[in-house]
């Protein structure tokens, strides 16, 4: 069954309000769907609520991770195997997670790394609603309702002859997009906030909120993993705080911090008129302190050079 509901998708920006209207009418139709999105936007959540609030609600809902096992394995695990058909297989053989998800959903995660042998098996399920086991011969019908996600960008992946033309265009019958953390910074005080409710109860504290300063540092970053991040830096900063702290604040989350610096370093680099005072930052923008000394070499040199 499906852990999580539409109540569990934390946003009010607009992205997010399309993107949940988008899944709950996805839901009431038996089509499939493609949550398209970066790595920790929450993808997973939405199968889920999607599986939650359809007609197979109370069936199977399986998760397949398509990048987490080889294409051997990945092709027994979808379509299962008859006895004997290869080296260590079960006597009995084994049915497979299609044939376990009849009448439910199955919702295949990162589906773009998914092989072009594979991709025409999948495309015969949608097409034929069949399955034909490893080793098998005679097809087996099953009724399964496809959610799929990626990262990637299916359509070039078509172009470039990495992903089925044909099997693209199945998928993409109800495309739906997860906005990125930094596309919706108005959401961060909601999640900074659910977050610490989640954290209070996991780990027995009372903590009461997020300073405005921390607030702003977590708004500035550009959060390359999503709320998958933003969740692992609130977890460590409750873990990290004493029992007495009650507010999350900036020194809770320094490497957080020190990160924004870089980051603003990097959008506005220190560039004189003269040439020779050009510098590579990149070479070691790490490091913190090798900046520091270098813009304050460059503001001694000119302040020479002016008198």
């Amino acid at each position: 069954e499906s852990k999580y509901t539409f109540e569990d998708i934390i946003g009010k920006s607009r992205g997010m309000i399309i993107a949940k209207e988008q899944a709950k009418k996805a839901a009431q139709t038996p089509a499939t769907v493609l949550l398209q999105g970066e790595s920790g936007t929450g993808k997973e959540l939405f199968a889920h609520a999607i599986h939650h609030v359809s007609k197979r609600k109370n069936q199977q809902f399986i998760r397949v991770n398509c990048s987490a096992l080889v294409d051997t394995l990945l092709e027994s695990e979808l379509f299962g195997y008859e006895g004997g058909s290869f080296t260590g297989a079960k006597k009995t053989g084994k049915k497979g997670l299609f044939e376990e998800a009849d009448k439910g959903t199955i919702f295949l995660d990162e589906i773009g790394v998914m092989s072009l042998n594979l991709q025409a098996k999948l495309l015969r399920v949608l097409q034929e609603k069949e399955i034909i086991r490893v080793g098998g011969r005679s097809p087996i019908n099953v009724d399964v309702r496809i959610i799929s996600a990626t990262n990637i960008d299916l359509k070039n992946a078509v172009k470039e002859g990495r992903f089925r033309d044909d099997l693209f265009y199945r998928l993409y019958v109800i495309p739906i997009y997860i906005p990125t953390l930094r596309e919706r910074k108005e959401d961060m005080s909601l999640l900074v906030n659910n977050l610490i409710r989640k954290f209070n109860q996991d780990f027995g504290r009372n903590i009461k909120g997020v300073s405005p300063e921390a607030l702003n540092i977590l708004s500035d970053y550009s959060w390359p993993g999503n709320v998958r991040e933003l969740e692992n830096v609130i977890e460590r900063a409750v873990i990290n705080m004493k029992l007495s702290e009650e507010i999350i604040s900036p020194k809770h989350i320094p490497a957080l911090t020190e990160l924004n610096k870089l980051e603003i370093i990097e959008e506005e680099p220190i560039i004189s008129s003269e040439s020779d005072n050009l510098i590579d930052y990149n070479l070691d923008k790490n490091n913190l302190k090798t900046i520091k000394d270098d813009t304050e070499r460059i503001a001694l040199l000119n302040a020479l050079k002016s008198t």
